[in-house]
């Protein structure tokens, strides 16, 4: 995923004059070329994310799209401040692209660990979120953004799914359960976990790569008794969303994903997945346990 962004990113510099990409040395080598050849609207402003944002909504209100990239958590929860404030207070637009997701450098440590990004873009008004669960949907999905002056999150990982999923706000419905199944919604790189979690259990798997705005008119045409929300990031971040969707509706909801015990032990991002319960052995019992 990170690749296709240094390139889809790379590409949008050389097509719209109005693309602007900031940085904090995090792939500035990747970026090197398109540095070289647009010098005025790509930026390194060093190991300064708090700088990195205000550069961006100063670019922003002249007009320019911001393109603004690091780490998850240096991106968005050191410089929140700057994202509530500069973009936000300031009602300005910015496509803030992160790497590392949850625990994707699970071998450096907590300092590169964010499993709380969205939670924490969800105490600010007016965020869309993308979760792309394959490389192939991160170019759409950029180039979408890339065309309109909204605040736009992208969160890429390592993880991923074996096939892309078609770009698109709605929830997809992967595999449809018998009448009034339980619905379990899978976002992004989670569906193939889910997918082999339920495989013989009689529900519908349905997938987004937006989760916010949640698409809550799919989600009631969807909901059964019973729901189940798996995400690669804090667990129960879109349990609000969800209560507030289905409010009139009688149902019982699980919301799963990394828990806020955080894992103090190096692992592969296999065992940090393991650990959390998000591998498809700790989902499916999560599941089984919910539905009975």
């Amino acid at each position: 995923m990170r690749e296709t962004f240094v390139e889809t990113t790379t590409a949008l510099l050389e097509e719209d004059p109005r693309t602007a990409l900031v940085l904090a040395d995090i792939s500035a080598d990747a970026f090197a070329p398109a540095r070289r050849r647009h010098p005025d609207r790509v930026l390194n402003v060093g190991i300064r994310e708090q700088l990195m944002t205000g550069v961006a909504g100063g670019l922003a209100l002249t007009g320019l799209r911001p393109f603004v990239h690091s780490y998850a958590p240096f991106l968005v929860d050191r410089a929140y401040e700057q994202i509530k404030l500069d973009l936000g207070h300031q009602d300005v637009g910015a496509v803030l692209v992160s790497i590392g997701a949850s625990y994707d450098a699970s071998d450096v440590g907590y300092t590169h660990h964010s499993p709380g990004d969205v939670a924490l873009l969800d105490t600010l008004d007016g965020w869309t979120v993308h979760i792309p669960g394959h490389r192939d949907e991160v170019p759409p999905l950029l180039r979408a953004a890339a065309g309109t002056d909204d605040r736009v999150y992208v969160r890429l990982s390592t993880q991923e799914n074996r096939l892309p999923r078609p770009v698109s706000p709605r929830l997809q419905v992967v595999r449809r359960g018998p009448a009034g199944a339980p619905l379990v919604l899978a976002v992004g790189p989670m569906l193939d976990p889910v997918l082999a979690a339920v495989a013989d259990l009689g529900v519908t798997v349905a997938y987004t790569s937006t989760p916010r705005p949640l698409d809550v008119v799919g989600l009631r045409a969807l909901a059964g008794a019973e729901i189940v929300v798996v995400e690669p990031y804090l667990a129960g971040t879109s349990s609000r969303v969800a209560a507030a969707a289905l409010a009139d509706l009688p149902h019982r909801e699980l919301h799963l994903g990394v828990r806020r015990a955080e894992t103090r032990h190096y692992g592969s991002v296999t065992d940090q997945a393991r650990s959390h319960g998000l591998d498809p052995a700790g989902l499916r019992a999560s599941i089984s346990a919910f539905l009975g």
